[in-house]
């Protein structure tokens, strides 16, 4: 039953992980199309135009924070496989799959906790970009909280999944052909 719901979880986070990572990567192709038009108005017809560069900086943001759980939920964050090939595969488990996702489900904690106070209090004053467009900055500053949630919630599946491996060795094919489904 409990392995069920991960496995759903696991799912569910999935699809909106990839989905994230192909809308960070339509953001990216906005922000060239933004960053040649305006380059064009500058350099072209001498008019520069303030609009891409906010819209470039803010789709930039979109992009690193929408993306990053996707990137952690497909195993294709940076780590350092020199020391961890050398362990023995149960503790390779323990510390891949439970120790530094618990280091970094303590630090991304304290990132969603203080980009969350930042978003309420930018909703409290009304705070708005020091541009022409005048943007309201509360809606852009919920974006990181929501990124780091999601990965959050990537991190404790990572260490769910971790404790299963550890604790069923025969649960290690069905999690691991569940991956390899996902991840292809």
């Amino acid at each position: 039953m409990f392995t069920r719901i991960i496995l759903k979880l696991n799912e569910w986070l999935g699809g909106t992980s990839q989905f994230l990572i192909l809308v960070s990567g339509l953001m990216i192709m906005t922000m060239s199309f933004a960053q040649t038009y305006g380059v064009i108005k500058r350099y072209v017809f001498h008019a520069p135009d303030p609009f891409a560069y906010e819209l470039s900086t803010m789709f930039l943001l979109f992009c690193g924070v929408l993306a990053v759980a996707g990137v952690e939920w497909l195993d294709r964050n940076v780590r350092n496989d020199i020391v961890s090939s050398r362990f023995p595969p149960v503790m390779k488990i323990i510390v891949i799959n439970m120790v530094f996702p618990l280091l970094a489900l303590a630090f991304c904690s304290v990132l969603t906790w203080k980009s969350l106070d930042n978003a309420i209090y930018a909703l409290q004053i009304g705070q708005v970009t020091q541009s022409t467009w005048a943007l309201p900055l509360a809606p852009i500053k919920l974006v990181i909280p929501f990124g780091y949630i999601l990965l959050c919630l990537v991190l404790l599946l990572k260490i769910v999944r971790g404790i299963i491996l550890i604790k069923n060795p025969q649960k290690r094919d069905e999690l691991t052909e569940s991956d390899t489904e996902n991840n292809v």
